[in-house]
């Protein structure tokens, strides 16, 4: 299902873009659109992994780590990628107090892995691979492609946008619904389609966390665990305990398993993530290795910091 929606929410995108476009740019226009968007974001595409590795200066770990826990974490992030039959990530540590984690790169062959260091220092080991599962997922769903075709046809419908703010739009020179009446015409799809672009752009995320949940949840074997633990990163990121690095590049707040940033407990329009409540109901419904909850500890700072990781680069200085 939440496949089916993704493919109908980027049909519907493409075709948004293409009435807009016609609308605003004429064919030209929207050629010359998607040709900007498609060029922004195939430079992304294939070099996103590097750039938002280096932005978060993750550092890359294996199972011969001196500290046990990322020792441990590594281990099993390397045996449920075997698992879910996807080829070995590059495993990294993010030092950073607040626990979250994401993985990027263009296809499977080029995936990376990420977990901060407050993760693996809040959690336990079961909650751990519950949610470095739900990022292998991601990485077996392709969702960075999917995410980056969305991200080229919002790009586009964006730059359709500024021409028609700033050259008023080919189809009035045409003779199609020029004059004033037109002019306004094009200013009111120019302001709306970005704004609805956006809003399938969010959607389609939103679809793809719970898809990453339900997969990572079979490559785990343990939805409970999952769901335990994100339930801890929510009270944590909405505990106070900024993540640094992630609101210095809020374009990046989509890619954690849970929004980085400060935000609302309810799905909204706006929102890349889905509301932890909901995500945490689905889970419990996939009823694999159901077990009694345990309920979630307090949320307080890790009492245990991963330590050796070479280099500092987060709030611990």
């Amino acid at each position: 299902m939440n496949h089916f929606k993704t493919y109908m929410l980027l049909a519907g995108l493409t075709a948004l873009f293409a009435g807009a476009g016609y609308l605003i740019g004429g064919p030209t226009g929207m050629a010359i659109a998607l040709a900007l968007a498609v060029a922004m974001n195939a430079f992304s595409y294939w070099n996103a992994d590097k750039i938002v590795l280096r932005t978060y200066g993750a550092v890359e770990v294996d199972e011969t780590h001196p500290e046990p826990l990322i020792r441990n974490y590594a281990a099993d992030v390397a045996e449920m990628a075997a698992k879910a039959g996807l080829p070995r990530p590059r495993i990294t540590i993010i030092d950073s107090v607040q626990p979250n984690a994401f993985a990027t790169g263009r296809d499977p062959a080029h995936a990376a892995v990420a977990a901060t260091t407050g993760l693996l220092s809040l959690l336990t080991r079961d909650e751990i691979r519950g949610v470095m599962a739900h990022e292998l997922a991601h990485v077996k769903n392709r969702d960075t492609l999917t995410m980056t075709v969305t991200a080229t046809i919002a790009g586009a419908i964006s730059a359709l946008a500024n021409f028609a703010f700033f050259f008023g739009g080919s189809r009035d020179e045409e003779g199609n619904g020029g004059g004033i009446g037109g002019m306004i015409g094009a200013i009111a799809i120019a302001i709306l389609a970005p704004i609805a672009a956006m809003l399938v752009q969010m959607a389609i995320s939103r679809s793809r966390e719970y898809e990453a949940d339900r997969i990572g949840a079979q490559i785990a074997g343990d939805p409970d665990s999952l769901a335990r633990a994100l339930e801890k990163i929510e009270a944590y990121a909405r505990g106070g305990y900024e993540n640094v690095q992630a609101e210095r590049n809020p374009a990046t707040a989509h890619m954690f398993i849970i929004n980085p940033l400060a935000g609302k407990g309810a799905d909204n329009l706006f929102s890349t993530h889905p509301a932890t409540h909901n995500r945490v109901e689905a889970l419990m419904r996939l009823g694999v290795g159901q077990g009694a909850r345990r309920a979630a500890v307090p949320v307080s700072e890790p009492a245990v910091r991963p330590s050796g990781l070479g280099r500092q680069t987060g709030p611990w200085g």
